[in-house]
């Protein structure tokens, strides 16, 4: 049987004209999948959570799929991942993401060698998470920190989880900020 209930599913994209100044060439896009799920674990401790930590990949896949077919994989230069574990539940069930959701985003991307960031919380229905995210092949590329903000109205409920994957298409608008950027990453470790 399934550790894996989906209840809901939900597809945000932010699409970014304008930031003062003049229009960008193109506008940018984040945009978040999302999936709310029954927590398997709900109201109990559970040892061993490697079990739902392996079947969620398979979450993870559809998840990032759905990211990259609507932005464009050759589009993607920033990701995150995101949970938010309902008050039945404990923080590590939404940490069993960081392999799943990760390792998902990774494989559907080509392998991209900059860490994943993540955010997770343990909350009520309706709570609202900001997530960061950063360039995919070095994590140290300022113009490409910036958040989109996540959430479900009913969601999650109590004996739920909301996962949810990040994937957008630049950096901030106008950044101006200095620091390290794309074009001049050259140590290619995931880093710089």
């Amino acid at each position: 049987m399934s550790l894996i209930a989906i209840r809901k599913r939900c597809l945000i994209v932010e699409t970014s004209f304008h930031e003062n100044g003049p229009p960008p060439a193109r506008p940018l896009k984040l945009a978040a999948s999302c999936a709310v799920i029954k927590n398997p674990y709900a109201g109990r401790y559970e040892p061993d959570l490697m079990p739902f930590m392996a079947e969620l990949r398979e979450l993870g896949t559809l998840l990032a799929t759905e990211l990259v077919d609507t932005l464009g994989k050759d589009n993607v230069e920033v990701y995150s991942k995101a949970a938010i574990v309902g008050l039945n539940g404990e923080m590590e069930h939404g940490a069993v993401w960081h392999e799943a959701g990760g390792w998902a985003m990774r494989t559907v991307l080509g392998e991209p060698k900059a860490m994943v960031p993540a955010v997770k919380a343990v909350a009520v229905a309706g709570y609202r998470m900001m997530v960061p995210v950063h360039y995919i092949h070095a994590s140290y590329v300022r113009s490409h920190f910036n958040s989109i903000e996540i959430g479900i109205q009913d969601a999650p409920r109590a004996n739920e989880i909301l996962f949810a994957l990040v994937m957008g298409t630049g950096g901030r608008v106008h950044s101006r900020l200095g620091g390290l950027t794309k074009e001049a990453v050259s140590v290619h470790d995931g880093q710089r």
